[in-house]
């Protein structure tokens, strides 16, 4: 069995859903609790987990499993509490919630037989994935007793998809969104989509782009929308749109998109009334406004809060909520861009409707390799945060570098905030706990598109499904067990090869750190489209988009000093944050050059002076794509061909870019400096201007 998968050729799109046997002796084990299927309901959704069901089953045990409403030994039962069979099992379905659900094994005349239980069919749904992901995984189905609800309520996918099938930001094709074809086409393409969101519980997707065009909000565009909601809705997920702030003038002929302008108060009502029309169960609205040269309240003199209620008074009775953003940042604003959004927001605080959730990055610039988490988690208490993660890689390698992110998810979900107190981390912020909130929100920023592997490389898949499985908890979950979970679901149940799998993965988001902004180093990346290094970049309009404007590099040292005697942007953390940040000998020193403005020769921890601690983490960086190259390169004989030979064929492009992005940085920063390299560093391949030189006009996702 395991030869015959090596041989066989996948083209990952079948993600980790594949539903391969699993070895002879747990199929025999797991025979006698997968006879048949016995649904005590009917419907879309429940015909849809009796199809997974027979599938996932006749895939892993190689048995089809007989289909009757008839419980007996043997049978999966599966059905809401209003099903008679279900509310006699006395089942302790009140606390899950309407997407939660119980796996449970129970006695039925003598035998063993399975229940799978949920107070809506949605939760019967999630609950079909986790037993079929439990048998993908290697382990037992019996003596089952599983519990699990969401402890987020929004868990959405933001596609920064254009209409024009333009993917900002997108390393993996077009969009998958036909929008010339829709509404009258929906490929099954559509409906493999929302099967995989829902196998990790993902339950709503933002179909355009955050700069978003106003044509999204006409008609022809809602029917569009609308068609895809209907092949969403039995999968539990709901479709959201950005919308544009001025659409009102752009689509709807007024004059003005002032918020407390009543004739613009008034046709948003109507836009919401016309959407659900359309779409009974439309999510609401996400919305970028006043930020990179997008219109907003601000262009009225009002504020984000009175721009967002505008929205959420409009959807309000629909049930709808507006997702707000919080990356804003003004070329009219001289202060320090990592403060600009924290200083906008928290005195709106307790300003915004109930049905607002502003919707904040995981660290306060812009999906960097590494950030700290913002300083707005735990300073709004009176408002609902969510948090927004990167999947795609805008500023980690693009599709063609392996960086797992769950890592990242997990530092920033699990950074202390200390607000209120200990144990106030991000995560219980996001998940409402900490302040009471109901409304909870997760967003990604989705890596999706029309490559037939559906995310560019295979790897990127993991990051697609990190990203769900955290949503669903994200102070629970961890990156190691989510990495194994789908490395055995993907390519591997051998415990060898799924070993090495993971420790590639664990370990590959600080190689590319090391590599490219080591000790706290961000926003060092080339102009415009973010392909390679660009240290050296002066020459833009606005300060904040210029690299010098961050590192700061010159004959005296590097970094940004955010402390009391720069821009002070530790103050918008916790006092015993802000104090820890204040000196340099107790600040991360993965987020060193982030607070700090040292001296070349300030001594590190490891007793090498910064200058040769920089080069010697660019160097780290390289080896560690190197010994992610040989560990792959010895799972030959466990991965089928084509998967192999196309992450060998990535691994190698890394690690060409990964020394690019080395050399580069220490020619420039050992140029700035005045300093030569450390005794016995290998030197740049290329002097300086060879790399300045280096043109890329047609990368992708710009």
């Amino acid at each position: 069995m395991a030869a015959s998968t090596s041989v066989r050729a996948e083209d990952g799109y079948d993600l980790w859903l594949r539903y391969r046997p699993v070895p002879t002796e747990q199929a025999v084990a797991a025979h006698p609790h997968t006879l048949s299927l016995a649904p005590q309901a009917a419907g879309p959704t429940v015909d849809i987990v009796t199809a997974e069901l027979s599938r996932g089953i006749e895939g892993l045990l190689g048995q089809l499993p007989a289909v009757t409403p008839r419980i007996r030994p043997g049978a999966i039962v599966y059905g809401t509490s209003s099903a008679p069979a279900i509310a006699a099992l006395d089942l302790p379905l009140s606390d899950l919630g309407r997407e939660g659900y119980l796996i449970r094994s129970v006695t039925i005349d003598g035998g063993a037989a399975t229940v799978i239980a949920a107070n809506t069919d949605v939760g019967l749904l999630y609950g079909a994935f986790a037993f079929l992901r439990r048998i993908q995984t290697g382990g037992s189905v019996a003596d089952l007793d599983i519990a699990s609800s969401p402890k987020v309520a929004l868990r959405v996918l933001n596609h920064w998809d254009n209409l024009d099938r333009h993917v900002e930001r997108g390393y993996s094709g077009q969009s998958i969104w036909d929008w010339h074809r829709l509404p009258d086409f929906t490929p099954v393409l559509y409906t493999d989509y929302a099967r995989a969101n829902a196998s990790i519980g993902i339950n709503g997707t933002i179909l355009n782009n955050v700069n978003a065009s106003a044509t999204s909000l006409t008609a022809p565009y809602i029917e569009k929308a609308a068609a895809l909601a209907d092949v969403f809705r039995p999968y539990g997920i709901k479709v959201y749109l950005s919308a544009r702030f001025s659409a009102p003038i752009e689509i709807g002929g007024l004059t003005s998109a002032d918020p407390l302008d009543p004739r613009v108060q008034s046709w948003w009502r109507a836009k919401a009334d016309e959407i659900y029309t359309a779409i009974p169960d439309f999510g609401g609205f996400l919305v970028k406004a006043n930020s990179e040269g997008q219109p907003g309240p601000q262009d009225y003199h009002r504020t984000h809060a009175e721009g967002a209620n505008l929205l959420a008074d409009a959807v309000a009775l629909h049930g709808g909520v507006v997702m707000w953003r919080a990356f804003v940042y003004s070329h009219e604003n001289p202060d320090d861009r990592a403060r600009q959004a924290y200083a906008d927001f928290t005195p709106l605080d307790g300003q915004f409707r109930e049905n607002v959730i502003v919707q904040v990055k995981n660290g306060p610039i812009d999906f960097q390799p590494r950030e700290p988490f913002h300083p707005m988690f735990g300073a709004m208490p009176k408002t609902p945060l969510m948090i927004e993660f990167q999947i795609t890689k805008e500023y980690l390698g693009f599709a063609t570098h392996l960086a797992y992110l769950g890592t990242m998810y997990e530092e920033a979900l699990q950074s202390e905030t200390l607000r209120p107190g200990p144990g106030a981390t991000v995560a219980r912020v996001v998940d409402g706990s900490v302040d009471g909130h109901a409304l909870t929100g997760m967003a990604g920023v989705a890596n999706i598109g029309s490559d037939r592997n559906w995310s560019g490389s295979h790897f990127d898949q993991a990051n697609w499904y990190v990203f769900g499985r955290m949503a669903w908890d994200p102070e629970a979950a961890r990156a190691r067990p989510i990495a194994e979970e789908w490395a055995r679901m993907t390519f591997t149940n051998e415990a060898q090869a799924v070993g090495s799998i993971v420790e590639m993965m664990m370990a590959s988001r600080e190689a590319v750190v090391d590599y490219m902004t080591p000790l706290g180093l961000h926003h060092v990346m080339a102009t415009g489209h973010h392909y390679g290094p660009g240290p050296w970049v002066a020459d833009l309009a606005r300060p904040e988009w210029n690299p010098v404007y961050y590192h700061q590099a010159g004959p005296t040292g590097i970094g940004f000093d955010r402390t009391a005697t720069g821009s002070n942007a530790i103050a918008q953390y916790a006092p015993a944050l802000a104090a820890r940040y204040a000196d340099p000998a107790t600040t991360p020193q993965t987020e060193l050059l982030w607070f700090h403005h040292l001296s070349w020769d300030y001594r590190m921890p490891s007793g090498r002076p910064l200058w040769t601690e920089l080069v010697h983490t660019y160097d780290e960086g390289v080896a560690s794509v190197a010994e992610m190259r040989r560990t792959w390169s010895g799972l030959e004989t466990e991965i089928d061909s084509q998967r192999f030979e196309e992450v060998s064929a990535f691994l190698a492009i890394q690690q060409n870019e990964a020394q690019w992005w080395r050399d580069a940085s220490i020619a420039y920063f050992s140029d700035v400096s005045g300093r030569a390299l450390p005794a016995g560093v290998t030197p740049p391949a290329h002097p300086l201007s060879y790399y300045k030189a280096l043109s890329f006009p047609f990368a992708p996702g710009n």
